[in-house]
């Protein structure tokens, strides 16, 4: 087994995925980071139109295809307006947990290539000034930018280059502890992204092929809901390794992988969970299934693109998804295992 050696690999791996901005539409450095390793492997790697990065691993069988897929697109903001004080309005992407961003730390993308940092705060920032700071509601209507500019007014901020439109990048404050949690903003979806380059690695180092001909998937619409809808067209079934989720009446914990049985589409193919719950069995993965009603994955993208694709859903157990969220490295090597033994292939 050699998952317990490439554990390093994965954390370098997953670190530095996490340090690059890449909200739902602002994903280009990321995709050709992937791409780049991807190529470095030797493993043949295309990006279709609308920017899904496609890697092709031959089979011992390559009659049928399946596919693996992760997104590695999150959560972000832009620029809705400028105030006249040179503050920043924004809009969200995706659906973060907004609360959870005041006071976050920020980048700010403009169209022509410049960064600025940033601050998001409540428009009451300040218990010495404000008597509503406590009590303010956190929504876009109650959350700006400050930039760290000298900008008074929005005439200011226009000469600086920024528009509505832009981008707003915060950020993820990736740490990886000595007790094996992985701590950050994005852990949905970029550590699973780093779980399948870690897999193609040590299939490519240790010279093993799957079963079937596989697509490794690393889609970039998966936060506005159709990150799954163009992938290739050949595929019977498909993987998807997304993050678990941790909390209320849900079974999974962080050491775990979770097998979503139900999401807010409905069921995944019952085949395939069946599958990999017996796969879990045999070999010694710590799994469980749960039902996610306020969940959505590819699969979901690709059903409604009208794929006649069998599908189910995998992850690592995260904490606080869509805020600052946790994970542990137990977890995602169990992920990645039952990743290897759906392949049908000896690690």
């Amino acid at each position: 087994m050699y998952f317990k050696q490439y554990e390093d690999y994965f954390v370098r791996t997953a670190t530095s995925i996490l340090s690059i901005d890449s909200p739902t539409g602002f994903t280009t450095k990321v995709t050709e980071y992937i791409c780049k390793i991807a190529e470095d492997l030797g493993y043949p790697v295309y990006q279709n139109n609308i920017g899904n990065v496609i890697v092709t691993v031959d089979g011992k069988n390559n009659e049928e295809a399946v596919a693996l897929s992760a997104h590695v697109d999150t959560l972000g903001l832009m620029v809705r307006s400028i105030t006249s004080e040179g503050y920043l309005k924004i809009t969200q992407v995706g659906a973060p947990v907004l609360p959870s961003l005041d006071s976050e730390y920020c980048r700010i993308h403009t169209r022509d290539g410049r960064i600025y940092t940033g601050t998001i705060l409540s428009t009451s920032p300040s218990i010495h000034v404000f008597s509503d700071a406590n009590k303010k509601e956190h929504d876009e209507k109650n959350l700006i930018v400050r930039i760290d500019e000298m900008v008074h007014s929005k005439e200011d901020v226009l000469n600086l280059g920024i528009r509505p439109g832009d981008f707003v990048c915060y950020d993820p404050k990736t740490t990886y502890t000595e007790s094996g949690f992985f701590k950050s903003r994005f852990i949905d979806d970029k550590v699973c992204a780093a779980l399948l380059i870690t897999l193609m690695k040590i299939m490519k180092e240790h010279n093993i092929k799957p079963e079937k001909k596989t697509y490794f998937c690393f889609s970039t619409h998966e936060e506005i809901g159709y990150g799954g809808s163009t992938l290739p067209s050949e595929i019977k079934e498909l993987l998807v390794i997304d993050m678990g989720c941790v909390g209320s009446d849900l079974t999974c914990t962080e050491e775990q992988v979770s097998i979503c049985a139900k999401d807010s589409l409905g069921p995944y193919d019952y085949e395939m969970t069946s599958r990999l719950l017996k796969l879990a069995n045999e070999n010694g993965i710590d799994a469980v299934t749960d039902i996610y009603p306020h969940y959505s994955s590819d699969a979901s993208a690709l059903w409604r693109a009208g794929y006649d694709t069998r599908a189910v859903l995998i992850g690592p157990g995260v904490q606080a998804s869509h805020g600052m969220e946790r994970t542990h490295i137990t977890g995602m090597m169990n992920t990645l295992q039952l990743a290897a033994a759906y392949l049908e292939i000896d690690c």
